[in-house]
């Protein structure tokens, strides 16, 4: 594989200095999923401005939260999108030893909350925008931030569609998630349910007087747990580990006290499904479970009932032959390692659907993702850096 210009390389120690300082404020943001990640997105603008590109916001539907997209040099050109999330998972409850907001350096490695995942990919792309000299480069590099990636990938659809709607038809996009540099092609699709059970209260020795929706809500928590045994015994790919798709249920609550008939429960459920399983047909007997329910409950009266609400669905990323975003990031890497697959779910198959070659790829590992004392190497900002580097050698060659 032929490598990116190299002669860029020179830049990678001043853009790690930078990206390090520019992280430390990304960090100082707390952008958990629960609350608004308005200050950060406000902050960038302004870093973008600073160096005469402008970003355009979109806002989600209550304007609490934002994507950012922006876009430096010829705007005709196929280009790439450099994609990140600025959302980061709660600390309630973990035993941090450190400030999770503050970002610290101790024994080579950057502790804080979003280091890991993914605030250093978007400190390193915006530590290469001064750098990105509009009037010189060839192709155009995007620049495109979402909101609630952590909650089911909810902002990256309609940042995707700006993007589009604008013209951009991006020969690659680079997700950088997490992977210690190296290349991923595929990652498993994400469904997320909640099912909500009605039944009605009484007396719990006065059974034939109501129905209990804990009752109603076993039954189909057991349909549940028979396809996650049926998945992990059956399809398989052997490039996920586990290799099978995963069923989990997440939350469960129902009743208000033990001699009840509980009036409602309610409960949650995650499917991951690895690229070549459809999810219909791995819930086929869920579906069937419910009907089954809901039928039983008619008898009962108007009031009960089942409901399903999708709370996520997100594609998963499928290995694209020739893929030019592969392509792309193997000549910006420093090894050509054969791409990967991972199981966790990601913004790099909503923007695949939307016509866009896409590839992960990132610093920093997944094993340090949403724990305690999450932190990244210095070691990972810089090799970072050095893709950076290249990228920005290889915007501006002839």
């Amino acid at each position: 594989m032929t490598r990116a210009p190299k002669n860029g390389d020179n830049l990678a120690p001043a853009l790690a200095a930078s990206a390090i300082e520019i992280l430390a404020r990304l960090i100082a943001f707390d952008t958990t999923s629960s609350a608004t990640n308005l200050a950060l997105i406000e902050y960038v603008e302004n870093y973008l401005a600073g160096h005469g590109v402008v970003a355009r916001r979109i806002n989600n539907a209550d304007g609490s939260k934002a994507n950012l997209l922006a876009t430096i040099g010829p705007a005709e050109a196929r280009g790439l999108v450099l994609s990140g999330h600025t959302d980061v998972v709660p600390v309630e409850g973990q035993p941090w030893s450190r400030d999770p907001f503050t970002l610290v350096e101790d024994q080579g490695r950057l502790y804080g909350r979003g280091t890991a995942d993914m605030k250093s990919f978007i400190a390193l792309a915006l530590a290469a925008v001064p750098y990105l000299t509009p009037r010189k480069m060839t192709r155009p590099v995007h620049l495109a931030f979402s909101y609630d990636e952590e909650i089911g990938c909810l902002g990256a659809p309609d940042l995707i569609n700006a993007l589009v709607a604008e013209g951009h038809r991006p020969a690659a996009a680079i997700v950088g998630e997490p992977t210690e540099m190296a290349i991923i092609n595929s990652h498993k699709g994400i469904h997320l349910y909640e099912v909500v059970v009605t039944g009605r209260e009484a007396h719990s020795s006065l059974v034939h007087e109501g129905v209990s929706a804990n009752m109603i809500a076993i039954d189909i928590l057991s349909v549940l747990g028979r396809i996650a045994e049926s998945e992990r015994t059956g399809h398989r790919n052997a490039r996920f580990d586990p290799p099978w798709s995963t069923l989990t249920v997440g939350t469960i609550h129902g009743g208000t006290a033990a001699n009840i008939l509980a009036r409602e429960c309610r409960f949650t459920f995650d499917l991951r499904t690895v690229p070549d399983r459809e999810a219909d047909a791995v819930l086929a007997p869920f579906w069937v479970a419910v009907e089954t329910a809901r039928t039983r409950l008619k008898a009962e009266g108007a009031e009960t009932g089942v409901e399903v609400n999708p709370i996520a669905q997100v594609p998963p990323l499928r290995r694209e032959e020739d893929g030019s975003a592969e392509q792309l990031a193997a000549m910006l890497c420093e090894e050509a390692a054969p791409a990967g697959a991972v199981s966790y779910g990601a913004e790099a198959g909503q923007f695949q659907i939307a016509g866009i070659s896409t590839v992960i790829c990132g610093p920093g590992s997944i094993v340090q993702a949403h724990r305690p004392d999450e932190y990244i190497e210095i070691a990972q900002i810089e090799a970072g850096a050095r893709f950076m580097s290249r990228l920005i050698a290889m915007t501006h060659a002839a």
